[in-house]
C-alpha cells in the first residue's frame, strides 16, 4: 500500500484475535487485494467479521480494492444496499474471459489508461457513485456506496506487479497513486 502510506499510517489483523479496543484509532478500514481467494475470508475473518462488519454499517469508511471490494458482498461482511459485487470476467462482452494479470483498459473520472487487473470485480444493482468504468463493457470499475469505496482493479499495485508477467507490456502510472488518495479522501469526506 505504497501509494497510501505516506499519508496515512497502518495497522495490520491476521487471523488472530485482536485486543477489544483494536479500531478506536482507525480512522479508514482498508482490505487490499493481491493474488488471493474468496475462501481465505473465513480464515482472515474468523476473529473480525464482526467487529468489522459493525464499525462499516456504524458509517466507519471502508476501503476494498479487489477481492476486498467482493468480501463487501452478502456472501461475506453483507455491508451493501442492493448492490451485488460480481466477477468482471463473467459479464456479457467483456475483453477477458479468465482470471490472469493483464493491464486492463479502463477510465477514471474520464482519463483513460491502463490498470493491473487480477481477476477484478464488478458491481450490479443498487445506487453508487460511480469513479471508474472498464472502457470495453463501461461496466463500474470503481463506486462509492456510503461509506464504502470498492475497486476492482489494483490502483495500489507496485511497479514489480507489473514486471513479474512479462507480457504485460504497458507500465505502471504514477497517477494510480494520486487517483487512490483522491478515492480515499473522497471516501473520508463522505
Amino acid at each position: 500500500m505504497g501509494a497510501l502510506s505516506s499519508n496515512y499510517k497502518f495497522k495490520l489483523f491476521t487471523k488472530h484475535p485482536v485486543p477489544e479496543n483494536f479500531y478506536d484509532d482507525v480512522d479508514i478500514l482498508c482490505c487490499p487485494g493481491g493474488l488471493g481467494h474468496s475462501d481465505t475470508f473465513d480464515t482472515i475473518f474468523l476473529h473480525h467479521r464482526d467487529s468489522v462488519r459493525d464499525l462499516i454499517l456504524r458509517g466507519r469508511p471502508y476501503l476494498g480494492i479487489c477481492m476486498g471490494a467482493y468480501w463487501c458482498d452478502q456472501h461475506y461482511l453483507d455491508v451493501l444496499q442492493e448492490t451485488r459485487v460480481v466477477q468482471y470476467i463473467k459479464q456479457p462482452n467483456t475483453c477477458t474471459r479468465r482470471p490472469h494479470a493483464k493491464a486492463m483498459s479502463i477510465c477514471w473520472e474520464g482519463t483513460h489508461d491502463h490498470m493491473f487487473f487480477y481477476d477484478g470485480c464488478t458491481f450490479i444493482g443498487g445506487q453508487y457513485e460511480t469513479i471508474a468504468t472498464y472502457d470495453v463493457t463501461n461496466m463500474p470499475m470503481a463506486i462509492i456506496q456510503r461509506n464504502i469505496a470498492m475497486v476492482g482493479c489494483h490502483p495500489e499495485a507496485e511497479n514489480f506487479w507489473h514486471s513479474m508477467y512479462s507480457y504485460i507490456k504497458i507500465p505502471r502510472n504514477p497517477l494510480h497513486d494520486v487517483w487512490l488518495n483522491q478515492l480515499v479522501e473522497k471516501l473520508w469526506r463522505s
